[in-house]
């Protein structure tokens, strides 16, 4: 089948759906909420509450910070299968890249994770979410199997704050680097490689919102 026939991923019928990166359990709890849950206002707590656990965190108990991702899962998971179709849902995206981002940067500084490390692990997923942009641009849509490979920022931090309990943190960022890295960067190389250049839809993004 050519990589541009591919259909959308199942479950995620635009772009802002596929820009959040949900993992499995954010999908359970979206099918849960049946999409009845406005996503923007959720997004805005989880966001200010995971600094609030994370500021509280580094400056005196140091295991508040480890419950940030609960509490992000839960307010925010159940709104993934929500449309979108607000007037502000765009912010969703970068609200929760933000979370996960600003979690796994202070998380690892302030444990003692080697800073080529955190580097390292954000500047796998930002290539992710980079790649994720702007093939759904060019109509060619990811497949499920990548998202739920890649474990759904959910999931990520997850593990994160599952380390920091046992005390194997730095263990885990060199983990993720590496499993995430090799996922995404072979799946994209293949990708763009079986892709027919020649067949592409080159999208204009101020038309379609003009359209719009």
């Amino acid at each position: 089948m050519s990589v541009l026939s591919l259909p959308a991923s199942a479950g995620r019928t635009n772009q802002l759906a596929v820009y959040r990166d949900d993992g499995p359990i954010c999908g359970l709890l979206g099918r849960l909420a049946q999409g009845n849950l406005p996503p923007l206002l959720p997004a805005l707590v989880a966001a200010v509450i995971t600094l609030v656990l994370l500021f509280a965190g580094v400056g005196g108990e140091g295991g508040l910070a480890l419950f940030a991702p609960v509490v992000a899962l839960l307010l925010t998971g159940p709104a993934s299968t929500h449309p979108h179709d607000g007037r502000l849902d765009w912010l969703v995206p970068p609200m929760i890249r933000a979370i996960e981002y600003g979690y796994l940067a202070v998380l690892g500084f302030a444990h003692g994770v080697s800073e080529p490390l955190i580097y390292v692990l954000i500047a796998v997923l930002a290539y992710h979410h980079y790649d994720t942009v702007y093939r759904t641009r060019q109509k060619l849509w990811p497949q499920e199997w990548v998202f739920q490979a890649g474990l759904g920022w959910e999931g990520r931090m997850l593990i994160v704050a599952a380390a920091g309990f046992v005390g194997v943190l730095p263990f885990a960022y060199a983990a993720l680097a590496t499993y995430l890295g090799v996922l995404f960067v072979v799946e994209s190389v293949l990708t763009w490689t079986r892709t027919d250049r020649g067949s592409g839809v080159m999208v204009n993004l101020e038309e379609e919102e003009e359209a719009q």
